[in-house]
This record gives structure tokens, sequence and C-alpha cells, in this order.
């Protein structure tokens, strides 16, 4: 990676504010012709924010964005793609019943007189193609071929309407291993011929075999740059996930653990998640550690039952239960902040005193209505005892910071009187005084006997607070360290070692 290369597309200072919250703070992104760039980082690390902006889907807050030597201001996709920006997401944003050609050339049909001129088209298709090393038949629907031919119509209509630059956001979600060398031998072309590639994934293996350098985002900060023929995995990992928090608060981890609580035996989702077992006692905090796509946030979800499990066996204090959906996780004391506040956590138009006691008030039924009386002293008990910033309790909670709304979501599940606690991503696009406060909070609830289990990408928090720590990768269950093993350094070892060389030994 050299600085004597041709930038192509240079970012320059890019902020983005929403309610609340700083999506991006000064991002910088530089791309060269003939360069395949990786833009890594967790979830809500600013990756689709970054790309909205300089695709003109947000109008940036701050900064510039150079194209090819010319400042540019894109004022939506399309406007983008004229420019020589072109985007393909995950999913293929194409018409699949539709011909390959009709595809490639919607909008932009070479005609004859007042008709397509279908000939010229799909020999103009099939030529196109062959650059890209497929040979198709252009004329038959896109949807008689596979995902993998897809993304690349996909990508050849972008490059061709555009050109300059080609964003491709996790272009390989979907497709098998073959499928996806079939991709990057298409991405190989197109660096050859001089676009510069973003390449989005959460697949590092991907992210060493295709691209030449990377830029790490988090928290809506650029944390580092890196070129991947001297980076390891381990300074990827380290930069998605490390950061000292500030103002922490190490919370006291009890000696010994309590009553067991639950067991979890083999539970599994085919495609999402691989046997997974656990064994949780009151007062114990288990922390779940991976990068995004490990299993994480699969894991929250089949144990409180938002996706309904293959097969496995739960038992609560010894006896064998049925956890079909929420509202039965909820009857037996579980209680879940989901990874996305803001989709599958609060309602944003209600008021901050309807979200707090909605899941009180779901469990008791809704031809049952809690007194509003109690409502109101529910509501501020919580308001009080987490320092929940608002005017006042009817204003809408769509209205408070990140962090006040993550607390008014604690407030909804602590208000239910729960068992056990499960926290994905609790601390995720909030300020640094919510943050301690929320790290308090879990510590004195183990303290008063919860158990908890914690979903988390911030190594330093699990450190801080976990009994144990399991480590999830490539959506399986891989290892658990406890006592003096819990480290950042040892997670992260875990989570980057190479499965091949696992084999290997």
């Amino acid at each position: 990676m050299t600085d004597e290369r041709r930038p192509m597309l240079q970012a320059k200072g890019i902020s983005k504010f929403f309610p609340g919250t700083v999506a991006l703070d000064n991002v910088e992104l530089t791309l060269h012709a003939g360069e395949i760039h990786a833009l890594l980082g967790e979830n809500g690390a600013g990756k689709s924010t970054l790309i909205k902006c300089l695709t003109g889907v947000y109008r940036r807050d701050g900064g510039m964005v150079v194209l090819d030597g010319t400042e540019v201001d894109p004022t939506s996709t399309h406007h983008s793609q004229t420019l020589g920006i072109g985007t393909v997401y995950q999913e293929v944003n194409l018409l699949p019943n539709l011909t390959v050609a009709e595809n490639l050339y919607l909008g932009r049909q070479p005609m004859r007189g007042p008709f397509v001129d279908r000939r010229r088209m799909n020999a103009h298709a099939r030529e196109t193609l062959r650059d890209y090393g497929i040979r198709i038949d252009p004329a038959q629907p896109l949807a008689t071929y596979s995902v993998a031919i897809q993304q690349v119509v996909a990508i050849a209509r972008a490059v061709e309407m555009s050109g300059k630059v080609l964003i491709l956001d996790e272009p390989t979600a979907s497709l098998d291993h073959d499928e996806v060398q079939l991709l990057f031998s298409v991405i190989r072309r197109l660096k050859d011929r001089g676009l510069a590639v973003v390449f989005i994934t959460h697949f590092l293996d991907q992210v060493f075999d295709i691209c030449d350098c990377a830029t790490v985002l988090r928290n809506g900060q650029v944390v580092g740059r890196l070129d991947l023929a001297t980076a390891s995995r381990n300074d990827v990992i380290s930069l998605m996930l490390g950061r000292q928090l500030a103002a922490q608060v190490r919370a006291p981890k009890p000696e010994t653990a309590g009553k067991p609580l639950l067991q979890i035996e083999g539970l599994q989702k085919t495609g999402m998640l691989g046997s997974f077992n656990l064994d949780l006692h009151e007062g114990e905090v288990i922390g779940l550690a991976g990068l995004l796509g490990s299993g994480r946030t699969e894991a929250a979800n089949l144990i409180f039952g938002a996706v309904k499990a293959d097969q496995g066996k739960l038992r609560l204090r010894g006896k064998d239960i049925q956890v079909r959906n929420p509202r039965d996780a909820v009857a037996h004391g579980f209680a879940l902040c989901p990874e996305d506040r803001k989709t599958d956590g609060i309602v944003g138009e209600l008021s901050v005193r309807d979200n707090i006691v909605l899941a009180l008030q779901a469990r008791q039924g809704w031809m049952r209505k809690v007194p509003r009386k109690k409502v109101d002293a529910i509501a501020e008990h919580y308001v009080r005892t987490l320092d929940i910033r608002l005017a006042n309790l009817d204003m809408p909670i769509r209205l408070l910071s990140g962090g006040n709304q993550q607390k008014a979501l604690l407030a909804r599940w602590l208000a239910t009187d729960p068992d056990f606690l499960i926290l994905d991503e609790p601390t995720r696009g909030i300020d640094i005084g919510a943050h301690a406060e929320i790290i308090a909070l879990i510590g004195r609830l183990q303290q008063d006997g919860m158990a908890l289990l914690v979903a988390s990408s911030e190594m330093e928090e699990l450190v801080a607070y976990a009994s144990r720590v399991i480590v999830l990768r490539d959506r399986n269950q891989v290892k658990e360290l406890t006592g003096d093993e819990i480290t950042s350094e040892n997670i992260i070892r875990a989570i980057a070692a190479d499965p091949r060389m696992e084999v290997a030994e």
C-alpha cells in the first residue's frame, strides 16, 4: 500500500449526526485506483452510515468527498452512479423476472425506433459478461441463475453505469465456497481494470484473501488503517474490538457461584448456530465474545425463543422447560435487551412511561391493565434508580439520547423482576457516562443474585464483569475462559485462531 498511487476517492472529515448520536466523527477514507480496500468494524461502527454518506442516501453534516480529483456532492444513489460510484448490496437489487440482459441495461436499452433492440441488447450483454469471465445466456430470466451469478450481474450493471468506485456490501454472505471464488475472480478483474473497490464483510479469511488494505471503524471513528500484506488477524481484531473504557467501573466478581439456575444442552439452529451448551448459576455473569456474525446474537435469540431452535434442551432449576417463543421465556423469568434497541427494543412514538411498563403489561395480559398509579410508581422508581435523563415521563422515548433509551429498555425488563437477563451489546452507541453506569448496574444485579448473559464486542467490559467468557467463532462455541484466563489477549487469541490450523493440530 503506497501513497504514490492515484487516489480515486477521498472522504475527508466526514461527520454525521442523528438525534442523541454521533454516527460518524471526522472520518477519513482514501481509495486508490486498482485497489481492493476492506472497510471493517462491528455492527454500529459506522460502515453503513459512511457508505450512505458517500452515495447520497444521507446528507453528511461535515466533510467533503473528492472523486478522481474533483469534489463531488452526491444527492442520491442515482446521482452517485452518474458520478462514478456504484454500490452492490448483499440482497441483489435486481428484477429476477426480467432477463439478464434486461437487468443489465434497464433504463438504457438499445432501441430500434420505438422498440427495444433485443438482439443487440443480448449481444452486448453476452460480450459484457464475457469480460467478467461469465458465459451464460443473457436472454434467460435472471431468476434461473444462482445467487453468485446474480451478484456478478449486479456488479456488471453497477460498473458499467459507474466505472470508478465499486462498493460491495456483504456480497458473499449468501454464497458457498465455490461461488465466493467466482465472485473473487470478478473482483480481481475489476482491480486489474483500475477500479477502486470497497469490500465490506465480517469474514476475516475473505478479507485476507482478496483485499490489499483495510480501514477499521469503531463507534463512528477511524481507529486504524492496515496494509494487509503485513498485518495479522490479531492486528485486525484488536482494532475492531480493543478499546480502553473511559471511567470504567470494574464490577466485583463473586468468589463462588450461587445455586444452579439454567442448563442449556445442544441448542442449535441450522445455518444460524451450532450446538450451544451453558450451565448458569445465580449471581453469575457469562460473557459471549466473538466478531460480528460469530453467533452471539443468534445464541441470545434462540435462548429467549425469539427464533425457534431446531433442537436442544433447557432446564430451569433442575426441571425441563419449553421456550417456544418470547412469551414462554418471560413466563419463566427470562428477559432480553436486544442488540438493535431502535428496531427491536423501544417503541419510539410511545412515551417513556409506556415503554418502561410494556413488558410487565404484556406479561399480565392486555385485558388486565396495570393501574396508572402503579405504572407511575414503577416508571418514577426506575427513572431515579437508573438516572434516566428526561423532561417528563410523557415525552416520546425516541427523543431521549441513546444512553437514556438503553437505560429505559433495561428498566422495562427489570420491572418484570427477572431471574435471568440477556443483554446483547448493552453499551453500544451510548455516551461514556451512560456506558460506565450500565457496567456498574450489571455489577449490582450480579451482587443481588441475578444471572446474566452478556453478548458484547467490548472485550474490556467482559474482562471487567464476566465470571466466565464463552468465545464464538463462525457460529460455533469454540472456547470457554474462566478466572485468570479472562483477559483481552486470550479472547483475541481464541477469536483469531485459524480453524484450519486447529484441524491440522
